[in-house]
């Protein structure tokens, strides 16, 4: 559930943590504090009491109600769910729906996906203060005005006054969550009231770019919230919103699993039909939500968010369905992918995951998976069984910032074998230049480092740039074939002119290859095996063989003809496919820099083509097209090809 680059924050509704990115992260727990009337008053605290006073809105509900959105926490640029400031104040926009979860670059329902009016709360609060919506966006004071003005307006709404009493303003609290289901607003509500009563004590950190900054994901407002014991939630106000008792459908889980369903936020997905209206589910996605299995759950009731079809705890493998698999989860940030997918959420940090992934999450995971693969008729391989970190951009401007969880510390060997479907079978070797062979160097005793940041670890484990070394899926790929040559240059990844290669980030996912996937020989020298990979050239370290498996039957497909073949992120219909009245969804090649197979380059695809498809949630329309586009393996991410555009051949098997 990785986050973007540009590293946006999300609400503290949602643990401060996607979308699913894209991460959660931790927010510092708040001291407990008193009711001392000396306490200096810092400079946000100020602003939470003028704006209260202005407002007349009692601070405590003021300060509350930030602490549940923003954690108190100073974030530039706005958070997975369109939020900004400490208020968390919304303004959706196209671009971020297409950017975001969602991934609906090009998708013609674009526009109407944004358009919900708890998606646009920053626009409401402009009107009420007479405040541009930029500076409430980027002025903190204004941005609490803002939000101390909408509490304000709810209450006035809601009750017809305001009131000294925090406990009256339960309704307005409810209100301001933009959660429609009752359970997940009166969560809320209960949160920020317990923060009322017990109150608390934030110092400011660091400005910005300092030393002691570098520790921490956001500068933390400095604030000292008295508690009020006595203020608790008057729940009888909640019948002033007309909040939905979502009916909690039988979890679709094997009989055997500890398994319960609590629905997300219906804008963080569609309502659909699949397969029976013709969309068929062919993939299934691995994530990791960057927090606690609690406030993952919490997120995807958030609206604008993400959301996913299930969320597995670690400790126990324990599951919550919170999107029906007919429906489409905004999970992965292509919306071709997402129409096609089930999207499983595993509680944990991507950057630590081998101490993460528990025998109780892989069992768990690994009954769901043959359940949903035997009943859609998914296939078990690695173009269909993927993570988060495979799944491509729809667009030549999404490419570099698609999310990178599980990452490489989830055991796709130990999962597959799981799956009944293992393609580690202990043969290990190189068959000759255009032959195909698959990754295959184990788990436990492939120790790989790999830099770990703060920016990666919302866990707050490392609090400087740290190298570990951990066991991996993966192997690094490089320029040439020497331990000292740069790792392979994604271009699209790493545009900066004189960047010289890859990094070892545990974040770079363009540096590396997994356990599963799929590659051509291109050449071997020594220790080392060349592979196409990402339109060009990479090497292996693989010394005997040992960290490859040959594949006898693979389908490989070259272009058909003197020119690259195109290759794409979505695979929608032709425009002219589409019958009036429905606005096409753009299916275009992806044009930026490396992305095309070039003539004498050849990658795997493990299933024949498939058809393309769009879908309406309007009148639960589905549109098909004529061509057949294959999966193919590209670089660490699958790519999607024209049949058309390529001739394929198969291995022959001795």
């Amino acid at each position: 559930m990785h986050k973007r680059k540009g590293k946006r924050w999300l609400p503290a509704a949602a643990l401060g943590g996607v979308v699913a990115a894209g991460a959660f992260a931790f927010l510092p727990a708040i001291a407990q504090a008193g009711n001392e009337d000396d306490a200096k008053e810092p400079t946000a605290q100020a602003d939470f009491t003028a704006a209260a006073a202005e407002f007349k809105v009692p601070v405590s509900v003021l300060q509350g109600v930030a602490h549940e959105e923003s954690g108190w926490q100073q974030h530039t640029g706005y958070s997975n769910t369109g939020g900004w400031g400490l208020m968390n104040l919304t303004d959706v926009t196209p671009k971020m729906v297409a950017d975001g979860a969602a991934g609906a670059t090009g998708h013609s329902g674009l526009t109407s996906l944004a358009d919900h009016p708890e998606l646009h709360t920053l626009q409401a609060a402009a009107k009420l203060t007479g405040v541009p919506a930029d500076q409430l966006q980027h002025n903190q004071k204004d941005n609490i005005r803002g939000g101390a003005a909408l509490l304000a307006s709810y209450q006035k709404q809601l009750t017809g006054s305001t009131s000294a009493d925090p406990s009256q303003w339960t309704a307005a609290i409810a209100k301001y969550s933009r959660m429609s289901d009752r359970k997940a607003a009166t969560s809320y509500v209960h949160d920020v009231f317990a923060t009322i009563a017990s109150g608390g004590k934030q110092s400011a950190s660091a400005a910005a770019g300092t030393k002691a900054a570098k520790a921490v994901k956001a500068p933390a407002a400095a604030v000292s919230m008295r508690a009020v014991p006595s203020a608790k939630p008057v729940t009888g106000q909640l019948s002033k919103l007309r909040l939905k008792d979502t009916a909690s459908p039988q979890a679709e889980c094997p009989q055997s699993m500890n398994c319960q369903f609590v629905a997300a936020d219906p804008s963080n997905g569609q309502v659909s039909d699949r397969p029976a209206n013709g969309i068929k589910i062919n993939q299934i996605i691995i994530h990791t939500t960057e927090g606690s299995y609690d406030e993952a759950i919490k997120t995807f009731q958030t609206p604008g968010g993400a959301s996913a079809q299930y969320v597995m705890r670690s400790s126990d493998g324990a599951v919550t369905q919170m999107v029906a698999d007919k429906d489409v989860a905004f999970g992965d940030g292509n919306y071709d992918s997402n129409l096609h997918s089930v999207q499983i959420e595993h509680e944990g940090f991507s950057a630590h995951g081998a101490d993460w992934y528990t025998t109780a999450a892989y069992q768990q995971t690994a009954d769901l998976v043959k359940y949903l693969a035997a009943r859609y008729d998914i296939p078990l391989d690695r173009q269909h069984i993927l993570g988060h970190d495979n799944v491509p951009g729809p667009s030549d401007s999404t490419l570099s910032g698609m999310h990178w969880d599980p990452a490489d510390g989830w055991d796709w060997t130990r999962f597959m074998q799981l799956l009944g479907a293992p393609f580690d079978l202990g043969t290990h070797g190189v068959g000759p230049v255009g032959s195909a062979v698959t990754i295959t160097p184990g788990f436990s005793e492939n120790k790989q480092t790999y830099t770990v940041c703060p920016a990666d670890d919302p866990s707050g484990s490392v609090t400087t740039c740290t190298p570990v070394t951990q066991p991996s899926s993966a192997l690094f790929v490089r320029s040439a074939p020497s331990d000292d040559a740069p790792l392979i240059l994604d271009p699209v990844v790493h545009p900066d002119a004189g960047a010289k290669g890859g990094t070892d980030s545990v974040s770079d996912w363009s540096t590396t290859v997994q356990a599963g996937q799929q590659f051509v020989v291109a050449g071997q020298q020594g220790d080392w095996t060349a592979i196409w990979y990402d339109g060009q050239k990479g090497w292996i370290h693989n010394p005997g063989g040992s960290n490859t498996s040959p594949t006898p039957g693979a389908r490989i497909i070259k272009p058909a003809g003197t020119s690259a073949a195109p290759v794409y992120g979505t695979a929608y219909p032709d425009a002219s496919e589409y019958p009036s009245g429905l606005s096409p969804s753009t299916q275009a090649p992806l044009t930026a820099k490396n992305y095309s197979i070039p003539v004498g380059q050849a990658y795997v695809a493990a299933q024949p083509p498939a058809g393309s498809a769009d879908f309406f949630p309007t009148g639960g329309k589905v549109v098909t097209g004529a061509k057949k586009y294959y999966t193919v393996q590209f670089n660490h991410r699958y790519i999607l090809v024209n049949s058309g555009d390529v001739t394929e051949t198969r291995m022959v098997r001795h």
